[in-house]
């Protein structure tokens, strides 16, 4: 499909993920989508067709056009997060068709955790079993604002109605239990097309909007622009030449909220306090610069600023702390233990600390809590109490997916630990009780 750069302009971005278990059909319902929304180019297709043909099969295998990696290919599984960009006349999108099995349920964490709407599919044959509960509980802790449920392989049930009346039925029933506000059910057939891009012939029983047409028609607020103004530090840019000899900006992307010029703002972590003398955007002067524009700030004091630090309004400025309760996701083949020292990486600051305590990790099938489990095996879902060497000036997640984030890195090789959401999520457990710090903390 060709598509205009004034077509494209007048349009909205949608980032989206695909999740699901393993082979639910997630990799063929998005070669599906963009086959028929005439987003696959010429070469890629014949690459596709002669891949299938190799294989034996009669009809191009459209999930090969998600599935880019050998070992992905021969065993007909994603194992990676793969990234597509495609766009109709109503809107752009960026899609991360993300891996089905346990052990990559990592990815998942990866592809949504930027997702404004995530597409859960659910064999029609098997219903909800325990890794669609695992995404639509991560879903629930990234605060992903809308989640759709494809129940796929309807032909195999003979495009039942009572089928996936019950698939949806208990799965918007614990997604309510997750705190998920609302779930659209779409029932489906990749591999035949149905319900994907074009309304199903032989669903005539569903009224409701086919896959593509509820992508591009369901809101994309950017809440990021109502959120708490805040922009990380990632680079001081001091010139010091003839033509530049006093400039002192300070760059970085606004990570949500706007700034403008003359307004009062505080950097954090030293409580330092100044106003915005200028605001340059691509080489230019503006009046406001607002979320996701990288933006080189100047401040009207000569005041210590480097990468790491927070320039946030004054009048809304975080506190510090260096105390962190989350909810996390952990990652790693190596557990996260009691104990376990580490560094956080929020937004543009990485600084050393030390896990404090493990209050609970969440039991997926009935969402309790299992307490004190003493330490997050790979894929596990839990609270975590932390400790840093120095103040960070965090939001809560639910107020900020942006600066209520952060991860935790292995000190000696860098291997990313685990996904962090700061403050109360579904998963919050009973208040633990703080242990004297007699643990000798070196910080």
């Amino acid at each position: 499909m060709t598509t205009t750069t004034e077509e494209l302009s007048a349009t909205t971005l949608l980032r989206f993920a695909t999740a699901g278990s393993v082979d639910d059909g997630k990799s063929t319902l998005v070669g599906r989508l963009l086959h028929d929304s005439k987003s696959v180019l010429v070469d890629q297709l014949e690459a596709v067709e002669r891949a299938s043909a190799s294989r034996g099969q009669g009809a191009p295998d459209l999930a090969l056009l998600t599935d880019g990696l050998r070992a992905e290919r021969e065993q007909g599984i994603t194992i990676d997060v793969a990234y597509r960009y495609f766009a109709t006349p109503r809107r752009r999108f960026i899609l991360a068709d993300t891996p089905g099995h346990v052990q990559y349920t990592r990815n998942m964490v990866t592809g949504a955790s930027t997702a404004e709407l995530t597409v859960i599919l659910v064999d029609a044959r098997n219903g909800v079993v325990e890794q669609t509960r695992r995404h639509a509980a991560i879903a629930a802790l990234l605060r992903v604002p809308h989640v759709v449920l494809a129940v796929n392989k309807m032909d195999l049930v003979d495009y039942a109605e009572p089928v996936f009346a019950a698939i949806a039925k208990e799965f918007t029933a614990y997604a309510t239990n997750l705190g998920i506000p609302q779930v659209t059910a779409i029932p489906i057939s990749a591999l035949g097309g149905d319900n994907v891009v074009e309304a199903s012939a032989n669903m005539d029983w569903y009224g409701g909007p086919t896959v593509l047409e509820h992508l591009e028609t369901v809101p994309v607020s950017h809440d990021l622009a109502h959120c708490h103004t805040r922009l990380p530090v990632q680079y001081v840019i001091r010139p010091q030449s003839a033509e530049h000899p006093d400039y002192r900006g300070y760059a970085g992307q606004i990570a949500a909220g706007s700034f403008r010029v003359g307004d009062p703002v505080t950097v954090l972590p030293s409580g330092r306090t100044t106003t915005i003398s200028g605001i340059d955007l691509l080489g230019k002067p503006v009046d406001v610069a607002w979320t996701t524009q990288s933006v080189t700030v100047l401040l009207a004091d000569d005041i210590d600023v480097s990468r790491g630090d927070l320039i946030v309004p004054t009048a809304d400025a975080p506190a510090t702390t260096q105390d962190i309760e989350a909810t996390v996701c952990h990652v790693a083949d190596q557990p996260l233990t009691v104990g376990h020292r580490v560094l956080l990486k929020h937004g543009t600051r990485t600084v050393k600390a030390i896990v404090k305590d493990i209050p609970s990790r969440l039991t997926l099938d009935e969402l309790s809590l299992h307490p004190h489990p003493g330490l997050l095996a790979a894929n596990d879902i839990g609270r975590v109490k932390i400790r840093t060497a120095e103040p960070l000036p965090v939001d809560a997640y639910a107020d900020s997916r942006r600066t209520g984030s952060f991860i935790l890195i292995d000190p000696s090789d860098g291997t990313t630990l685990t996904a962090g959401m700061v403050g109360e999520s579904f998963a919050a457990p009973e208040p633990v009780k703080n242990q004297a710090d007699e643990d000798g903390w070196d910080f």
